[in-house]
């Protein structure tokens, strides 16, 4: 698939992460990276190259056996960052599920 723009891209970067578990693991590695970037930028350089080791991480392990699909980064770094990103952002402010719906999506309810 070829994207000119991340408002292309963001309904496919969604559908990628159509379950809770898989959003929540890419929150926890997004929220980890930055923790460990402003680590290495005040205390420890040596901690950058843990970001991302973490923000990827954590997004990988949801996409391979939780969500069972592949990466958006593998095809489309960039704007998968940048979504990534705005994920976060939504789900900081609780406004996710409704971004989910704008786009005819319903999200995957998860007993756990």
């Amino acid at each position: 698939m070829n994207f000119r723009s991340m408002e292309e891209f963001w309904p496919f970067y969604v559908n990628q992460h159509s379950k809770p578990a898989t959003r929540r693991l890419h929150f926890v590695g997004t929220l980890t990276g930055i923790f460990f970037l402003l680590y290495s930028v005040f205390f420890n350089w040596w901690c950058f190259f843990l970001v991302p080791l973490f923000g990827y991480g954590f997004a990988w392990y949801s996409h391979f056996f939780v969500e069972g699909n592949f990466p958006a980064t593998f095809g489309h770094p960039i704007w998968s960052l940048l979504c990534d990103f705005k994920m976060f952002g939504l789900m900081l402010t609780g406004q996710m599920d409704k971004e989910i719906k704008r786009l005819g999506k319903r999200p995957v309810l998860q007993v756990f």
